[in-house]
């Protein structure tokens, strides 16, 4: 049992490879109630591993991870799912059921061992794809959806489990622009109401203007913990990333807004160019003043 009360997840020291590989590398990440914590990092940093081992589809090989206090191993699987909701970044097989039948699937947790949904699953279903506005695809089936569809009614499952968790990995990576801020705002509105948040987001901008905090992981380590103003600075930016950025508070929304300038490395190899093509002008200017001096001589 942990005894820190306050965390309802809390991964410590958590590690995991494969083939020698080590994919996470005694990550620590913890979330209280009512909080949004986004995992940011480059491709491969490891967010999607340790959303897969927060909500127990993969086994963590060291460290520990507690669920409400009680150890995550311990757990069977129908006992997180009725705690914690994963939205996976890609879609498991679904062909054949329509988006009312995989939204219902979210209260399989909810049930006894033989019993079958009732009014009141039709009724949570039918909430959770008005709030994700989701209703329209209630009778299609999930292979003639597009991808953000597809995308917005796998949010619409995990609210249909009416988890105290929700894990996202890559929420918005198949949505427009106004989908992306409906589906974060829609998050956001239930953090406010008291649930936990944890997301994989890589739109820095979308991370800082949403989540309480942030964890920056690269090559399976984390960097930095901290609210958006501590982690989000142009040397750590450059530093998980490889490039230059801006900083600053957006006029409007007044969140912290960050303009990616470019590589780092090509930045860096800038200056030189410009100097040698500045050098190789003056040579040229000393040379026609030269050709000059001559002709005039002669």
């Amino acid at each position: 049992m942990n005894d820190d009360s306050a965390a309802v997840i809390d991964a410590r020291g958590v590690s995991y490879s494969v083939e020698a590989k080590a994919l996470l590398d005694r990550v620590d990440v913890r979330a209280e109630r009512g909080q949004f914590v986004g995992l940011i990092g480059p491709n491969g940093a490891g967010k999607s591993t340790l959303l897969r081992i927060l909500s127990s589809v993969l086994r963590h090989q060291k460290g520990a991870v507690w669920l409400e206090g009680a150890d995550l191993k311990s757990l069977s699987a129908k006992d997180v799912a009725a705690i914690l909701a994963l939205v996976p970044q890609i879609a498991p097989y679904t062909q054949g059921f329509t988006a009312f039948e995989l939204v219902l699937m979210g209260r399989y947790p909810h049930l006894g061992r033989f019993q079958v949904e009732g009014r009141a699953d039709d009724r949570i279903a039918k909430d959770a794809m008005r709030l994700t506005e989701t209703g329209q695809f209630t009778a299609r089936t999930l292979d003639t959806l597009s991808g953000g569809e597809r995308q917005r009614v796998f949010l619409a499952r995990a609210l249909a489990q009416q988890p105290r968790v929700l894990l996202l990995d890559e929420p918005t990576s198949n949505l427009d622009v106004l989908h992306q801020l409906k589906m974060l705002g829609l998050v956001r509105q239930l953090v406010e109401d008291g649930l936990t948040a944890i997301a994989a987001i890589h739109d820095l901008n979308l991370a800082a203007r949403y989540c309480d905090r942030l964890v920056l992981l690269s090559n399976g380590r984390m960097l930095i913990d901290g609210p958006p103003e501590m982690v989000l600075s142009p040397a750590t930016i450059e530093s998980a990333f490889g490039v230059k950025s801006a900083v600053y508070r957006d006029p409007v929304t007044g969140s912290l807004a960050i303009s990616l300038i470019g590589p780092a490395d090509e930045i860096r190899a800038e200056p030189s160019l410009r100097d040698d093509a500045a050098q190789d002008r003056a040579n040229g200017q000393r040379a026609a003043s030269r050709n000059g001096v001559a002709s005039a001589a002669r």
